[in-house]
């Protein structure tokens, strides 16, 4: 059997696709592909949706099956060992949690982020002292060892940003994220600087959803949608709700969010004046 793991990168997630594709090119069918790795066709499925390792010997049989010529073969072995390589954030597995080390993986993968936040700062744009006066708030039976780990993780994260082929990133924050003064008015003085300087960034949009502009589609919950220039991912969204967080792919289901993000990006302050926005807010400060 395959191993089991909770949480695949975007590499090993491409990979279970390409497996599924070319075991459908090849009209084999999924009792075929078991057969021939003498295992029940539910590990086959398991491969293919990258819920389990992909192991070399395993993944070589399969493409054999599918008629792939040997080039082909060592090639895709060749990214099959790259994609089981641990992630930069594998070094911060005391501090991350299995279901969360997917969403750094996509947002690493990511051409482009939309997201959606209600009542914080998003991470990829929060200063360090903010940072940590809100995990202070999110884990207040952790250690300062903990915390400073879990700082350093979300400031690595946002080097992402000015990498050359970094994503472009646009997120609706609720004029709730302002108002709420996480590590006071020092802090958050320092908060709104750090944005004003980001809103410069070609690859960053930002806008504010003020409280005069009434109810949104976006008021259930904070969420991401991640889009890819790898041909074989969809976009994915990933939400957060009272009782957890979940990975939505099916294209209803991000249509539905999509709708949302553009209905919230009427309705808040234009890009071009964010950063008026955010001056007059940090003169109230």
């Amino acid at each position: 059997m395959g191993e089991a793991r909770s949480a695949p990168t975007v590499g090993q997630m491409v990979l279970g696709m390409r497996l599924r594709h070319l075991r459908e090119r090849a009209g084999v069918s999924y009792d075929a592909a078991a057969k021939a790795l003498h295992v029940n066709q539910t590990t086959v499925r398991r491969m293919e949706k990258a819920e389990v390792g992909l192991k070399l010997p395993y993944v070589e049989k399969l493409l054999q099956t599918y008629g792939v010529g040997q080039d082909e073969v060592e090639s895709f072995l060749g990214l099959v060992e790259e994609a089981n390589q641990p992630g930069w954030w594998h070094r911060f597995r005391d501090v991350l949690p299995d279901w969360f080390s997917l969403y750094v993986s996509l947002e690493g993968a990511a051409s482009r982020i939309r997201a959606y936040e209600p009542h914080f700062v998003p991470g990829l744009l929060q200063t360090e002292d903010y940072a940590r006066a809100l995990l202070r708030i999110g884990f207040p039976q952790g250690t300062d060892q903990e915390i400073d780990r879990r700082v350093a993780l979300r400031m690595e994260r946002q080097e992402l940003l000015s990498r050359p082929d970094g994503p472009h990133l646009w997120a609706v924050m609720d004029e709730t994220v302002f108002r709420l003064h996480i590590g006071g008015p020092q802090i958050m003085r320092a908060q709104i600087d750090h944005l004003i300087e980001t809103v410069q960034m070609p690859n960053v949009t930002l806008q504010v959803v003020p409280f005069a502009s009434g109810p949104h589609p976006g008021m259930g919950g904070p969420f991401q949608l991640f889009r890819f220039q790898i041909p074989e991912l969809p976009d994915i969204v990933y939400a957060e709700g009272l009782t957890g967080a979940g990975y939505l792919d099916q294209r209803t289901d991000v249509a539905a969010y999509l709708e949302a993000l553009d209905r919230m990006g009427t309705q808040a302050t234009p890009a071009r004046r964010t950063e008026s926005f955010l001056r007059g807010i940090r003169k109230e400060l």
